[in-house]
């Protein structure tokens, strides 16, 4: 998964506790979805789509890491984000924050009931 230039600079200035940056724990992290197919580009803060997005806080013990791989796992219920999921991102805070990675794809269009989203993100090293 791509990530933003903010999610890169977290990640940098977390390595040399440069700065107090909010991390992405349960506490803190939140999926969104919204409904925005624009192309991703590393110099997004939020999601793209105007009106039809909701950010939701993590499920219980989540976000999880298993080597390098973290998952991150949100339900969105019947009443929240009833409109097309065309786009989905990970964020440190319920509104602003940083954007750690963003995902144009369409996951359907949810009109009601209950949709849970899991996204997972693997961490690698590649030349």
């Amino acid at each position: 998964m791509p990530l933003t230039n903010a999610g890169r600079n977290f990640i940098a200035n977390a390595i040399i506790n440069n700065g107090s940056p909010t991390f992405f724990t349960n506490a803190n992290a939140h999926l969104g979805v919204g409904d925005s197919n624009t192309a991703f580009a590393a110099t997004q803060t939020d999601l793209v789509a105007t009106t039809n997005k909701l950010r939701k806080a993590m499920d219980a013990t989540y976000p999880q890491i298993t080597g390098n791989v973290i998952t991150f796992k949100s339900t969105f219920g019947s009443s929240d984000a009833n409109f097309t999921w065309a786009e989905w991102g990970v964020f440190n805070a319920s509104s602003a924050g940083t954007m750690l990675s963003r995902k144009v794809e369409a996951l359907g269009t949810k009109t009601t009931g209950t949709w849970v989203l899991t996204i997972t993100e693997t961490v690698s090293i590649g030349s």
